[in-house]
């Protein structure tokens, strides 16, 4: 089977079509969403929207949470610019929006995947981003492959015997999965952390266990008007055009 992981939206439609412009190309059995469809940009109904047509799987991220306005996930514990977005993006989440996130779980299993939105110990808030969290996730979640969003950041670490190895995944990365067991990070389609600011995505063939990273140029600079546009902070704009 062949899946592709897009994660890590933030309701940047022009860089979400831009991937499934790119995924329609490859045709793949499945679409998996690790989360955060909305929160930092200005589309957030016609993200979820499009993700809820397209997605076989899909998981719910913190900035999903917080714009659902559940007390699991207070906005207190957002910065700034992140909780002014929440506030926006929650005055105008449509109701269709809001029924699909609310019955979404952070987690999920398929066989042999474990999928998390964040991590194994924490699947809503904790980051991957250094060699301890990335093992504990490996560790806690027993699947010979571990999905994990939420950083922004492509990530491919891989654990063989006792030895951790790996670190950023650049576009056309590619690994053999049959080598260890793996943590990928798809990195994220509308906010990319990573110092590219072009959206990201993962291509799977689960049965070649066979594992590439992709990146795609989409019109940022629409993006950016339509966040001004919207009254949201200006530095969410403004870090669009270095991925940073």
């Amino acid at each position: 089977m062949r899946v592709a992981v897009i994660s890590d939206i933030h309701a940047n439609l022009a860089a979400l079509e831009a991937v499934l412009r790119e995924i329609d190309v490859e045709r793949p059995d499945e679409l998996w969403c690790l989360g955060d469809l909305v929160g930092y940009g200005p589309r957030p109904n016609e993200c979820t929207t499009a993700v809820a047509d397209r997605a076989d799987l899909c998981l719910v991220g913190n900035h999903d949470l917080v714009a659902l306005d559940v007390t699991a996930v207070a906005i207190d514990e957002f910065n700034d610019d992140a909780a002014a977005a929440a506030r926006w993006t929650r005055e105008r989440l449509a109701p269709e929006a809001r029924t699909f996130l609310e019955r979404l779980s952070p987690e999920a299993r398929r066989e042999d995947v474990a999928l998390f939105h964040a991590s194994a110990r924490d699947p809503v808030w904790e980051y991957v981003l250094d060699a301890e969290s990335a093992l504990a996730s490996i560790e806690l979640a027993r699947a010979p492959l571990v999905l994990v969003g939420h950083s922004h950041v492509a990530l491919s670490i891989v654990l063989r015997e006792d030895s951790l190895a790996g670190g950023l995944a650049p576009d056309a990365t590619t690994h053999d999965l049959r080598d260890g067991r793996w943590l990928l990070n798809p990195g994220s389609v509308g906010q990319p952390r990573d110092g590219d600011p072009r959206a990201a995505w993962l291509l799977l063939n689960l049965d070649a266990q066979h594992a590439e990273f992709r990146r795609v140029e989409y019109p940022v600079v629409d993006t950016q008007r339509e966040i001004e546009a919207a009254g949201l902070p200006p530095a969410l704009a403004e870090r669009l055009a270095t991925g940073t």
